[in-house]
Parts: structure tokens; sequence; C-alpha cells
């Protein structure tokens, strides 16, 4: 299915992602970037969304402003019940704390904290006491089948099963939404299968909804939605299951 830029959707009133009329426009030295050109979108709670698309049509800068790294030059974003084109930077920190986890494609651990630790960062930036976060944190390792490993450091640990801590990371303060920068670029094809089922798997048991950028068309197998960007555009969208 085609999405005319011109023709925006309805809004959807159970839309946990709720987005409209987005652009976001760069300046490198005197040349203009246009990476999104009115991108309209929503997203229900609960879903699985993939976004696929070729370098630079604006998959990674869509999930920037999303979650409020970035700022977009025009357009309105809501998520979670929440504005962000406006919001303080304040706001935005709180907004990223509460109720967005992330998933890097190169984990982004912190190479002298062990499993457990790298785990319960979001807790304790919270400011829950280590007591109390490690808990929860030995808790997501089991779910993502590392409870054995959660007192090794990062370089002690294979890349899938980094990614798998960084999944337990990005899931342990209970978000409403999980956003994945190419969680699986790094990975051979046969981790890069395990780790899709447990994006998914968790997905569905934590009710949480997550938005991936990916290269890796794998993963609209097991998508809710699947968005294809391109020059900044969404041009094709689908519901596999």
């Amino acid at each position: 299915m085609h999405i005319s830029p011109n023709s925006a959707p309805e809004t959807q009133p159970d839309s946990l992602i709720h987005v409209r009329g987005l652009w976001k426009t760069y300046r490198r030295g005197q040349v203009q970037v246009e990476a999104l050109r009115g991108v309209d979108l929503d997203i229900p709670p609960g879903a699985f969304v993939v976004l696929t698309g070729p370098s630079g049509s604006g998959k990674t800068t869509l999930l920037h402003l999303l979650c409020g790294i970035d700022h977009p030059t025009a357009g309105q974003i809501r998520v979670d019940g929440q504005s962000l084109e406006h919001a303080s930077e304040a706001d935005l920190t709180r907004f990223r704390r509460d109720r967005v986890g992330f998933i890097f494609q190169f984990y982004n651990l912190i190479p002298a904290l062990n499993a457990l630790d790298n785990v319960i960062l979001p807790l304790l930036a919270k400011g829950l006491a280590w007591k109390k976060a490690a808990p929860r944190g030995q808790a997501m390792l089991e779910l993502v089948g590392l409870q054995a490993r959660q007192r090794h450091k990062p370089g002690e640990l294979s890349g899938g099963e980094q990614q798998r801590v960084a999944i337990a990371r990005a899931l342990v303060a209970q978000p409403a939404i999980v956003l994945a920068d190419e969680p699986t670029g790094d990975l051979d094809s046969t981790t890069a299968r395990e780790v899709i089922q447990l994006m998914r798997q968790l997905n569905q048991q934590s009710g949480a909804t997550f938005l991936l950028a990916t290269h890796n068309l794998e993963i609209c197998q097991v998508a809710t939605h699947h968005y294809e960007m391109s020059d900044g555009l969404l041009i094709a969208k689908s519901t596999p299951r």
C-alpha cells in the first residue's frame, strides 16, 4: 500500500505514537538537507513496528525525534500522551528516563560494569537503590537467558549475549516504548534470528511498543506493522501480522 504525502490519515485516538506533518531539516554548511518531509504516523500500544529503507532515508532521524533526542523543524509528535515538539530539555530528559528504552547496534554497554550493573542503570538513574534494583535486573537477565552471566563484563560476552544484556536494560524500567536502531546489524545471521525472536517474545510479554529501524528484512516476518522509508517519506506500509 502506497502512502500519499498529501493525504494525512485520520487521527487514531488509541495511538501510543501520533505524528503529523513531521519535518526535520539540517544544515551542512550552505547545504540544506531535508531528513524528514511531512511524515504522518500512528502506532497502537503493543505493536512491533519495523522501519526499513536505504541509508539516509530518515529512519534514524525519526527514532531520534520520537524519543526527544532531537527537535523537529515542524510538525506534531505525541508519544504516550506527551507532546514532544515544544517540550523543555528537562521534560524530554524525564520522558526518556521514564518511558523509553533504547537498543543500539553496538550495544552501548559500559565495559567496566558487569551485565547486572549494566542492566539496572536505568533504575539507578531513577533513584532506586542498588539492593532494590538488583532483583529486577536479575529477573530481566533470566528472561533473556543470561542468569548465569550476570557477573560477566561485556568483554567476556559474545555479541549476541551483549545485545541480550542491552535488551534487558531497555526493558528493566518497564517503558511504554522501546526504540531499536539496527539492533541486529553487528550480529551473524543465526544470532540475529535469535535476537529477533527474543525481542518479539518480550514485546508480547511486556506489552511495550517496539519500533525498530533496520536493513534486516527478516525482522519484517514477525512485525505487526512494516513501514518503508525513502527520501524522508513513509512510502509504503503493511501489516504482516
